[in-house]
């Protein structure tokens, strides 16, 4: 390599970690087409918007779980306690006559941080298979409590006669999804600009730095366990909010929501789409359950046969997912921006 060479690429670099994070954060052409492509559904597939809002909130809690799995290297098997907490929350409000839905997923937010801040001290302390099964347990424990709670939750018949108002007092949430999803897209971009920010920033190359050696981070002056505590519980934040928004479009909550299923059906959905991407999880939860709505119509009994499959490929030809191939397919075009 020639010393033109050298002095073209090292002045094409970022001069320090400032300069490196301000690029990164910059807006691509791709991420605004992604956005604007949300809005399609109203136009395109209208029938489908109930559909379209229930992407949209588990593309939130996928989100939530990326922070922790895909950008802090913490693994977990039970992350839908946080995303029940903020169900049920946002449920009992309802229930106990305020249904207003903004002042709901505060309070749900609120909740599911408070019990994320809680189990973030244990979580700080333990790596990779003892997470998988603290988390798990965890989740379970929650699942069975709610469900013992018969007076309060409702037990295996969930919680009846939640009421969802008019959002923003002008708004209803109608049944053909218009309101849903326009609330549950617009939660979803607030979040996600908050998450960015946060990934974007000094903290944030400080977890990916957790992520890949956290024996070392502390040799830099890095206090890895607040870090943790930190991003684990802004996690629980998000999935409560995403639980909280499932109850007050669907008015329903039960104990689904802090079932393993749930957990285990959105860490896949992080894997399809792509971990430590940002928008993994959004692709991948589009990509799954829009997978999953056309399966069943085709083959009811054997759906899940096909999820499978597909499942299958996705990891055999694509390990990074689907982002991660495309990332793969760009570089090797050049044309990646």
């Amino acid at each position: 390599m020639t010393s033109e060479t050298l002095a073209a690429a090292a002045s094409a670099a970022p001069a320090g970690p400032n300069e490196f994070l301000r690029a990164q954060a910059r807006w691509r052409w791709s991420e605004i087409a992604f956005w604007l492509a949300t809005l399609l559904p109203f136009v395109l597939t209208p029938d489908y918007l109930i559909l379209a809002s229930q992407v949209a909130i588990t593309a939130l809690f996928a989100l939530s779980l990326d922070l922790i799995l895909g950008f802090s290297g913490i693994v977990s098997l039970g992350h839908a306690a946080y995303f029940g907490v903020g169900a049920y929350t946002a449920g009992l409000i309802s229930v106990w006559g305020w249904g207003e839905p903004l002042t709901g997923l505060l309070a749900a937010g609120l909740a599911a941080g408070i019990v994320g801040y809680i189990t973030s001290f244990v979580i700080a302390r333990f790596r990779h298979l003892a997470l998988i099964m603290i988390t798990l347990g965890f989740c379970l424990l929650l699942q069975e409590a709610a469900n013992d709670a018969n007076w309060l939750t409702g037990g295996f018949n969930g919680l009846q006669g939640i009421q969802t108002w008019k959002l923003l007092g002008i708004f209803d949430f109608d049944l053909y999804g218009y309101t849903a999803y326009a609330y549950a897209l617009a939660g979803l971009f607030v979040i996600f600009l908050v998450a960015r920010r946060i990934i974007h920033s000094p903290f944030g190359l400080a977890l990916r730095g957790i992520r890949e050696n956290s024996a070392r981070m502390p040799a830099i002056g890095a206090p890895i366990l607040s870090h943790i505590r930190t991003i684990y519980t802004i996690a629980a934040i998000i999935a409560g909010i995403a639980g909280a928004m499932l109850t007050q479009t669907t008015e329903t909550a039960s104990l689904e929501s802090l079932g393993f299923q749930r957990s285990a059906d959105v860490l896949v959905m992080l894997i399809v789409g792509g971990t430590g991407r940002l928008y993994g999880g959004l692709i991948g939860a589009a990509v799954y359950m829009v997978a999953r709505d056309q399966f069943s119509g085709l083959n009811p009994q054997f759906w899940y046969f096909w999820i499978g499959l597909l499942l299958i490929a996705i990891v055999m030809f694509l390990p990074n997912g689907i982002l991660g191939g495309l990332e793969l397919l760009a570089r090797r075009l050049k044309v990646w921006p």
